[in-house]
């Protein structure tokens, strides 16, 4: 497959996620896809951590930012923005609605084979993303540095 055609099945996957739409994004998935960054292997795990996603941000979108493509991979930079008001199944815990709404960097990168996401990793902040649901607090010399003043 061309560079071209791996970021518009990218860019697909994004749309999907942004509208909610498990059709697609079930066109758009091998059935052995590996999540490296969750550990979860195949289509209905990977699919799952969307749907409590989608319960507990249902506002989340992801604009894309940056992509660059190259052989079979494809790294995007997104800017995602979402509310907490539905409860949030993380690491074997839950959050209730905190609504506290999140902004943060992402980076994801993807191996496509055969037309489809067939593996992904995701590099973003888990201790920023936690401090802005109030899972996590900075120490004092920490909320001295990144007060932003």
């Amino acid at each position: 497959m061309s560079t071209e055609v791996n970021r518009a099945i990218v860019r697909r996957f994004i749309y999907a996620y942004n509208t909610r739409n498990l059709d697609l994004f079930n066109k758009l998935i091998a059935p052995g896809y590996v999540d490296h960054t969750h550990g979860k292997k195949g289509i209905e795990e990977f699919r799952k951590l969307f749907e409590l996603a989608f319960v507990a941000f249902p506002d989340w979108h992801e604009e894309i930012v940056d992509m660059i493509a190259e052989e079979d991979k494809v790294w995007v930079r997104v800017e995602a923005t979402g509310t907490q008001t539905g409860e949030w199944k993380y690491m074997g815990g839950s959050l209730s609605p905190t609504g506290n709404k999140i902004t943060m960097t992402m980076v994801f990168i993807w191996r496509i084979a055969g037309g489809k996401l067939a593996e992904g990793w995701e590099v973003d902040s888990d201790s920023d993303f936690l401090n802005k649901l109030g899972l996590m607090d900075y120490t004092e010399k920490g909320k001295e540095m990144f007060s932003g003043e």
